[in-house]
């Protein structure tokens, strides 16, 4: 998801009511502060590499639960994480921790984000970057007890999906966080955050699922990024978000057979960009797609909706394409967020 991370480019129930702002040292008291999301949550991606300030966004536009993108390595074979790459924002409480507390006060909470297109390029997507599992499982855990957090999302393309030791280090890695968090009595959730074509996923994206259940990681959602085809055919973005989400649950049914199909649908993320994406026009997100998406999204009853991203979500700039800080499109301020705010419930 975008940005200088350029992203693009992992539940859930109420998190725990509190009267006032986090302590680090509650912050860290223990997994039983820390509860499930709702389990179909509307969680917009916010562009951690800017200065923008994620309790500010979220009390503004109304998004409640955020995706804070992205953690990475500072440079390719360190086995070190922060924000954005940057050892000048660590994984600390002093970075972002009084903003996620506040946002916790509110009834929200927030979901780390690994990886992203800059980071998955670069190789300092954390899995690819550092050669030790055991390292990528106590960087993981280090982000689960430093912000209390019962939900990582792993945002997975371009050299990433073709990675294969760093595919294998990385479910190795979950599968470690997962008894990990089995004996301390956590919740842990992953979500893994990859692209898709309108026909479904590519090989390689299948070969990441596989791997993940060869190796025995629990994946709570897969979240496809219905946006950037690149094919340069037309694209009526709803009806292509639908039509991806059924490819997608087909692969499903085929990784997971016993699953029943509400367990399938249950599983399966939608990430959308909204108005023109980095492709630009045909691949335009209207609001009454967004609607469309919305309802579509309960019929099913899928877990999880997004957007890139929440600082894009204003008209200030019609006609821009793949924007970090606009839609492209003639809008109201916060409308997608608005639209599929609703979306969240247990």
């Amino acid at each position: 998801m975008g940005g200088s991370n350029r992203w693009i480019g992992v539940t859930a129930a109420a998190v725990m009511a509190m009267t006032g702002v986090l302590t680090p040292a509650s912050a860290a008291a223990g997994p039983e502060s820390a509860t499930r999301l709702p389990s179909h949550l509307f969680t917009p991606y916010f562009e951690a590499y800017t200065p923008d300030n994620p309790w500010r966004l979220s009390h503004e536009s109304g998004a409640k639960y955020l995706t804070l993108a992205f953690l990475q390595t500072p440079a390719r074979g360190s086995c070190t994480i922060t924000w954005n790459g940057d050892p000048a924002t660590p994984v600390a409480w002093s970075t972002y921790g009084a903003d996620i507390a506040r946002i916790r006060a509110a009834g929200g909470d927030v979901i780390p984000s690994f990886g992203g297109y800059s980071a998955d390029h670069d190789r300092t997507e954390i899995a690819d970057s550092c050669t030790s599992v055991s390292a990528i499982a106590a960087a993981y855990e280090r982000v689960i007890t430093t912000y209390n957090v019962t939900r990582l999302d792993l945002d997975t393309e371009d050299r990433s999906l073709t990675d294969n030791a760093g595919i294998d280090r990385r479910s190795r890695a979950i599968a470690m966080v997962e008894d990990w968090a089995s004996r301390e009595h956590r919740v842990v959730q992953f979500v893994y955050t990859v692209p898709t074509n309108v026909s479904g996923l590519d090989p390689s994206g299948v070969h990441v699922l596989q791997n993940a259940v060869l190796h025995h990681a629990r994946i709570t959602i897969v979240n496809i990024m219905t946006f950037d085809y690149y094919d340069n055919l037309p694209h009526e973005m709803a009806n292509d978000t639908r039509t991806a989400a059924g490819h997608l649950y087909a692969t499903l049914h085929a990784l997971y057979p016993e699953n029943p199909p509400q367990a399938l649908w249950g599983m399966i993320g939608v990430t959308e960009m909204i108005g023109i994406d980095d492709f630009g026009p045909p691949e335009v997100l209207t609001v009454p797609d967004a609607r469309d998406v919305r309802e579509w999204a309960r019929d099913k009853g899928i877990a999880e909706l997004s957007f890139w991203a929440l600082e894009r979500d204003n008209g200030g700039c019609p006609g821009v394409a793949g924007s970090d800080s606009c839609s492209g499109i003639h809008q109201s301020t916060w409308q997608f967020t608005h639209i599929f705010g609703s979306f969240t419930r247990q």
